[in-house]
């Protein structure tokens, strides 16, 4: 293997051979050095699948390994000459799906039925047109209903901060591959947090684009009702533009999209965002005070933006606390009902409520319990829900910061299913400062702008008015500028 000829000097303590060099580079240096030919697509994929190898025993994120086909990719000469050519990355095991591969959405039945895809989703399809080589599949909790990553059938994915605790859900195993520098991107889906949770609680920039920024197609035209966003978990700002520059934009039969941005995302990183009106709120939904670490996070971010030259305010913005977004749970309940009745249909025999973890059971006899009517009504309370919520930035603001979540990573021992309600009551609430912008289908970005005395990870998140993720991108890099998480690395890392 060649030697990198320059290594960014933010990585360089760390350089101790070229697999660490590359494993701290981000997706965006990465097809840098294959642009310029100093290292090979062969070489980076190689390189991953070394750190993963060594890494993921550890942590358990990357539970179908695609390796002989990543580097059948690496090397053929049909690799397209796409922004991210050669770069390695994950993706996560439900929603976005990759043609011939086990797909089997955290589910035991699905993976004891050895269920595969045969094509890939269009999303997969503008990954490999970039450039990307996907060398597996991440771990999630079933059926994607969980803020943390404990799932029967693949077994619990631990944090590379702190292996006693969550990386979050539902896309923890690939915020703990990303963290860990496995890769430096992975697919993430975000239906109620789920990739803004494991930002927060892994160190990552984790942005859920503005609602229809990203096809779901052609499986979906919407999935949970309108709350499902995909995008990326990444270690840098730049990747989480390039990226979605590579991926945005509307499909065939797309049942509607988001405004197109002014110019590329990744154009937005290092622009001067100008005098920003910002708000801030460091409490939980019911008021009550976040924990220590989470609000000192948020007022520091909020003195940061402010010494930045931004106009800054303590808001409560109390229509983030009304009735309404409880419009989400009948929503979800109804399409796990129907992602169980899909999945029998496509099996071709009923799936038994014996089935699924008993949480899922739950919600899907009480989606098949729901009317059309109490549909229809819950999906009304959501529309004015966003409302009232938006209003806030139509009188002028322009970004909301607060926690990402209002506790830092709770130990997996907390979130054991086995203890049944307790555990889903912690699981849920973590979720209670993220669902409200699925809810709203705005732009939202968790940033790693703090962490705990003893080492643990704390997300910052910043709100933007729909179709804004330009505005997101300026000031996250704007952040990141003055106060850089690059060298931060966690205990099982690279």
């Amino acid at each position: 293997m060649r030697r990198v000829a320059e290594v960014p000097a933010a990585t360089a303590p760390y350089a101790r051979t070229m697999t660490d060099a590359l494993a701290w580079l981000d997706a965006t240096a990465q097809a840098e050095l294959v642009r310029r030919r100093e290292v090979t697509p062969s070489e980076l994929v190689d390189a991953a699948i070394g750190r993963i190898e060594r890494l993921d025993p550890a942590l358990n994120a990357v539970i179908i390994p695609l390796f002989a086909k990543a580097r059948e990719a690496a090397a053929g000469a049909d690799l397209p000459d796409g922004p991210f050519r050669g770069v390695p990355m994950l993706v996560k095991d439900a929603v976005a799906h990759t043609a011939g591969d086990p797909y089997h959405c955290g589910m035991r039945v699905l993976k004891e039925a050895g269920w595969r895809e045969q094509a890939d989703t269009w999303l997969v399809a503008r990954y490999r047109a970039a450039g990307f080589v996907i060398c597996g599949k991440t771990n999630l909790p079933e059926l994607a209903t969980s803020a943390t990553t404990q799932p029967a059938a693949y077994g619990w994915t631990r944090n590379p901060w702190d292996t006693s605790r969550t990386p979050g859900g539902s896309s923890g195993g690939s915020g703990a591959a990303v963290a860990s520098g496995m890769v430096a991107v992975a697919h993430g889906n975000d239906m109620g947090g789920s990739i803004r949770i494991p930002a927060a609680h892994c160190g990552l920039v984790g942005l859920k684009p503005s609602r229809a920024r990203n096809t779901l197609g052609p499986d979906f035209g919407e999935y949970w009702g309108p709350s499902t966003h995909e995008h990326v978990l990444t270690r840098s700002v730049r990747d989480c533009a390039a990226v979605l520059d590579a991926t945005a934009g509307m499909a065939p039969g797309d049942p509607y999209t988001a405004p197109p941005p002014a110019r590329p995302f990744a154009a937005e990183v290092g622009a001067d965002p100008g005098r920003l009106r910002i708000g801030v709120r460091a409490t939980r939904r019911d008021g009550s005070p976040a924990d220590p670490d989470c609000a000192a996070a948020t007022v520091a971010t909020g003195r940061l933006l402010e010494s930045l030259g931004h106009h800054l305010e303590e808001t409560t913005l109390d229509a983030l606390d009304v009735a309404g977004a409880e419009g989400f749970y009948p929503l979800l309940a109804a399409g796990v009902a129907r992602d169980i009745d899909r999945w029998s249909s496509r099996l071709g025999r009923p799936i038994g409520l014996d089935e699924l973890e008993p949480s899922n059971a739950v919600l899907v006899e009480r989606g098949r319990a729901l009317s059309a009517t109490q549909y229809v009504a819950a999906t009304e309370a959501m529309w004015t829900y966003s409302r009232r919520v938006s209003d806030w930035w139509a009188q002028g603001n322009d970004v909301l910061v607060l926690p990402t979540c209002w506790r830092p990573a709770p130990t997996l021992a907390e979130l054991d299913p086995a203890l049944g309600d307790a555990a889903a009551g912690r699981m849920g609430s973590t979720a209670e400062l993220t669902t409200p912008f699925n809810v709203t289908g705005q732009p939202a970005v968790s940033l790693p702008l703090h962490w705990t005395a003893d080492g643990i990870p704390v997300g910052v998140q910043l709100v933007a008015a729909y179709g804004r993720e330009d505005l997101l991108v300026r000031l996250a890099s704007q952040l990141e500028a003055a106060q850089p998480w690059a060298g931060r690395r966690p205990p099982v890392g690279a």
